[in-house]
């Protein structure tokens, strides 16, 4: 179907053939803060602790408290699917729950079967990565600024739950075999994630593959700060035992999630499902095809500057990738693209527009990078049939219409 440009589609439409109807939902999760480390960590330190104080102090065993963890688990699940937005204590409550029920899946594996904590480890990492690579085949993204579909937030607590077992089993698996103490333990997994943390600020490292790698280790960490605080002090811990330890950690995590909910700090501004972001953090991405810029998406630049302040990033392809699919560094066509293109864009913006070649000789590739890059609001897409382009490809208004951003698009004409 062909689109003037003044057709805007915001389809809700899944890269691999949802259709429109599919339920949307604001961003499901919250956003990436102190706060949300915080939580994490003390909901991983209740993960250790709440399991051993219902197994040991109270008497359940291993195996019943498994069982009555796991089941009101996915009541809590339930809760959280049937929601269509973030809700603080549904999400945390769902944390500590599938903390506990993680710690508690490779304990029984460890005590109750006798599993090794290396088959244990390496099984649990398996799982994980293979959780990862269906969830990006059918969803083509792991960000969590995106879980605006039942798929994705299925695919995230999976995910969520196997990084509880596999940080369990890799954190006891280190405690047994390096045999250090508790803090120590704790210094090196904190360690571990500052050398995440500055991998991705000063080196670049994506920024999901750095949140996923950390979100492991705060397991470990969580624990061995539950462990030294809960354990005797004869076994290198302060001695406050589970219930004291539990207790402290879920009144801290009460009290942070009310402040969240009353503050509201740990939103993502979600423009999914009909939200917007606030007009003075706008940014958008412009891709652009092999032309120069159009007199369609100059007016779809313009009709956007009016709407509010925003700021534009164009992203145009490097005409050297086109044969066959390989990349190039001569970018020189590229530019030249951009040299033609930003003048005119810029005058419709009312303001200095950012410029970018293409990486990769794949369109989706190249722009979901660019949003992973960084934070964007919209998405206006200048494309044209799919016999004369070939870096952007037929369906790529649907797939970039399901990674949850509103999206223009336009037709390219000469």
């Amino acid at each position: 179907m062909s689109l003037t440009h003044a057709e805007t589609t915001s389809r809700r439409l899944d890269p691999v053939g949802l259709s429109p109807t599919t339920r949307q939902m604001l961003n499901k999760v919250p956003e990436v803060t102190v706060y949300f480390w915080v939580i994490k960590v003390l909901c991983t330190t209740v993960g250790e602790t709440a399991a051993d104080f219902l197994d040991g102090t109270v008497g359940f065993g291993l195996t019943n408290t498994t069982f009555a963890t796991s089941a009101v688990l996915v009541l809590a699940l339930v809760w959280q699917f049937r929601l269509r937005a973030y809700v603080p204590f549904v999400y945390w409550l769902a944390v500590v729950l599938i903390s506990i029920v993680g710690t508690l899946i490779t304990d029984n594996l460890t005590d109750s079967f006798g599993v090794s904590l290396v088959i244990t480890t390496v099984v649990f990492s398996i799982a994980l990565a293979v959780t990862f690579l269906v969830w990006y085949a059918y969803e083509r993204t792991l960000s969590i600024h995106t879980i605006v579909t039942t798929r994705r937030e299925a695919f995230y607590w999976l995910a969520v739950l196997f990084t509880f077992a596999l940080g369990t089993a890799a954190g006891d698996l280190t405690a047994e075999r390096l045999g250090i103490g508790y803090w120590q333990s704790a210094l090196m997994f904190g360690g571990m994630i500052a050398t995440v943390y500055a991998a991705h600020a000063r080196f670049a490292l994506n920024p999901i593959a750095a949140f996923w790698i950390a979100y492991v280790l705060t397991r470990p960490l969580g624990a061995s700060i539950g462990d030294f605080l809960s354990q005797p002090k004869d076994e290198g811990g302060l001695g406050l035992g589970t219930t004291v330890t539990s207790a402290i950690f879920l009144a801290t995590i009460l009290a942070i999630v009310a402040f969240l909910t009353i503050t509201k700090r740990d939103r993502i501004e979600s423009t999914s499902a009909g939200g917007s972001q606030p007009a003075a953090t706008a940014r958008v991405l412009v891709v652009a095809n092999k032309t120069t810029a159009t007199p369609a998406l100059v007016d779809a630049v313009r009709e956007r500057a009016a709407t509010g302040p925003a700021e534009f990033v164009m992203l145009v392809p490097n005409p050297s990738h086109l044969a066959f699919d390989r990349s190039s560094a001569n970018t020189e066509e590229g530019e030249r693209l951009l040299e033609a293109s930003l003048p005119a864009l810029t005058s419709a913006a009312g303001a200095a527009i950012e410029g970018r070649v293409a990486e990769s000789p794949n369109a989706f590739d190249d722009i979901v990078a660019e949003l992973d890059r960084r934070e964007y609001s919209e998405i206006i897409l200048e494309t044209i049939p799919a016999h004369v382009s070939h870096w952007l490809h037929v369906d790529l208004s649907q797939r970039l219409a399901g990674l949850g951003y509103p999206l223009t698009t336009i037709p390219a004409t000469r």
